[in-house]
């Protein structure tokens, strides 16, 4: 799934400057623990989550995360649009919560990491 079809499945805006519309995106996963991202996610995927701190940019580029959706209309502050700016990571803010975001995403067919470890 390209991630303008999520951006506009999650009534999401981009935070980000560089939008990178046609970025596949194969899996996602939802959490607001940065310690379960890690242990669970898979590259290239699109992580949603509340927290909207650095932690995540941080996580997220040590995950190989592909975008970052913040539920719940979630803004991080600007510092931190800053860094995902320069790493390279699209950042989207959503009015929906997590719960609704991942049913939207699941009924339109978009695979989740699982609960399967990486190691």
């Amino acid at each position: 799934m390209l991630l303008r079809e999520i951006v506009q499945m999650v009534e999401g805006s981009y935070l980000t400057q560089e939008a990178k519309l046609d970025l596949a995106i194969p899996f996602a996963a939802a959490s607001d623990l940065m310690s379960d991202v890690l242990a669970y996610s898979r590259p290239h995927c699109l992580l949603l989550t509340g927290l909207a701190n650095s932690h995540v940019i941080h996580t997220a580029e040590m995950a190989d995360i592909a975008a970052i959706v913040f539920v719940r209309g979630k803004v991080p502050l600007a510092e931190v649009v800053e860094m995902a700016e320069e790493k390279g990571i699209p950042l989207i803010t959503s009015p929906l919560s997590m719960y609704e975001m991942c049913g939207r995403l699941f009924q339109a067919g978009l695979t989740g990491c699982g609960m399967q470890s990486k190691a």
